[in-house]
């Protein structure tokens, strides 16, 4: 099943006129990396970012779209404590822990207090 990501990447093939075997030899990996990141079975290299904004020219609105694709298609994160003090990282095991059970109405506020877009 392809994912938020997979479907950009396909968009922006398709509009470049490109099949999966030229993309992939464009992002230096095999066709069948390429398709197993698109279709979430494979996290997509962070430096792929930066390569695909130059590689198609992407303007700030589509690079927006890559970021909120690439966000949406993730399946978990990785976060360095190395630099944070004890507080910051015990705050970062609370809200991990309580995730799950947040309700909706908690999830707006929490995105309203971070000033990010929730969906």
């Amino acid at each position: 099943m392809l994912t938020q990501l997979g479907i950009f990447l396909r968009k922006l093939r398709l509009d470049h006129g490109e099949i999966m075997k030229e993309m992939a030899k464009k992002l230096d990996v095999s066709s069948s990396f390429l398709s197993a990141v698109e279709n979430g079975k494979k996290k997509m290299p962070d430096s792929w970012y930066e390569i695909i904004v130059n590689l198609y020219s992407l303007d700030q609105e589509q690079q927006d779209k890559l970021k909120k694709s690439i966000e949406e298609s993730q399946k978990s994160i990785e976060i360095n404590l190395n630099d944070l003090n004890s507080k910051k990282r015990n705050l970062v095991f609370s809200f991990a822990r309580e995730l799950d059970n947040l309700n909706e109405e908690e999830v707006d506020k929490m995105n309203l207090f971070l000033k990010k877009d929730g969906e």
